[in-house]
């Protein structure tokens, strides 16, 4: 007996209303109603008119650039060598860089926090470093691997032909590589980018009294303030749409020009 295209896709289409969509209608409800279940836009006024939601936001979007920037900066030159090396062991080069997430993490950030207190002594005093070097250390595999995998798959010929119209190595790199690698860049910022704002584990177990938007959001609902929670985590998913948005159109783009060279 034959089964359909539509019965197939009926198991994902319930996981989806069950996981997805039940819990972002709760969500919603929450950020729209106060405690007596009425409608209300307060949630959503109190948000951008408290200046201590707006400056952990601003602190997160900072934690996170600078976050970005450094795993863009340390990642790609291993990616470009691993990827460009004759080796036939890159691929165990490749895995080094992955073995840690294989780890526990509360083990890995632990042995972080030794390192850093025997560099720093106290912890406390760098609370902006520690965030930056914590979540560095926890999402660099992130920036690493889409970047790698992008670069591998190049067509060594672009960069032949790039030589022998008369282009030196820095040329072709910045004409061809460079341009051609944009989806491995895009996919890695995105992948490091969003959750860092969020992931407040890592600063916690560096004690880092610093407070990111997921700590922010997480003191809400401990407080049982789930009205103004679910707005902060609604505001922070519309943030995340847009930034997805954002990245999908110029990865698209990146990948028309490449089908251009």
């Amino acid at each position: 007996m034959s089964i359909s295209r539509k019965n197939l896709g009926i198991p994902y289409a319930v996981f989806l209303m069950i996981f997805v969509v039940a819990p972002l209608i709760v969500l919603i409800f929450y950020a729209f109603t106060n405690g007596q279940g009425q409608f209300t836009l307060e949630n959503l006024t109190g948000f951008f008119t408290d200046p201590n939601t707006l400056g952990t936001l601003f602190y997160s979007f900072a934690i996170s650039f600078v976050t970005t920037a450094i795993c863009l900066l340390l990642a790609y030159p291993i990616a470009y060598i691993l990827a460009m090396s004759e080796l036939k062991t890159k691929s165990v080069i490749v895995m080094v860089f992955v073995l840690p997430m294989w780890i526990n993490f509360s083990l890995r950030i632990t042995a972080l926090k030794e390192v850093l207190t025997l560099l720093e002594g106290n912890l406390a005093r760098f609370p902006f470093f520690n965030a930056v070097i914590g979540i560095t250390y926890d999402f660099l595999p992130f920036m690493i691997l889409p970047i790698f995998t992008t670069i591998s798959k190049l067509d060594p010929a672009l960069r032949e032909a790039a030589m022998d119209l008369g282009a030196n190595k820095w040329q072709t790199f910045l004409q061809v590589t460079l341009p051609l690698s944009v989806p491995g860049i895009v996919s890695g910022v995105s992948m490091v980018f969003l959750p860092a704002m969020t992931n407040y584990v890592v600063l916690d177990m560096l004690y880092n009294s610093t407070y990111i938007m997921g700590s922010l959001i997480g003191s809400y609902f401990s407080a049982y303030n789930w009205h103004g929670g679910s707005m902060i985590a609604l505001i922070l998913l519309v943030i995340i749409c847009i930034f997805t948005l954002l990245t999908s159109t110029g990865e698209e783009t990146a990948e028309r020009g490449g089908a251009l060279l």
